[in-house]
């Protein structure tokens, strides 16, 4: 149950994606995946620390991979502003 609540989490987040201008790595779908690949990565690491199971879903689940979608956009972020853009 937790990756799920994991991976709502971070679709739900990368929503406001577009409230920001499009620099991200493959545009939208970059930022999909940063935001959701960040969401699930970070959340597996709290709940390791944590000693908890997948199973065992709290709000702190859901708000554990608030910092993981920030992470995953900002690592998505950066690698497209490394490249040319031509606007």
């Amino acid at each position: 149950m937790a990756v799920l609540v994991w991976l709502t989490m971070g679709i739900a987040l990368w929503h406001f994606t577009v409230f920001l201008p499009d620099r991200f790595w493959a545009g939208i779908v970059g930022a999909f995946v940063g935001s959701v690949l960040g969401a699930m990565a970070f959340g597996a690491i709290v709940l390791v620390i944590d000693g908890q199971s997948l199973g065992n879903t709290t709000i702190g689940t859901a708000l554990s991979a608030i910092p993981g979608v920030a992470l995953g956009l900002g690592v998505v972020w950066l690698i497209g502003m490394r490249e040319p853009h031509y606007d």
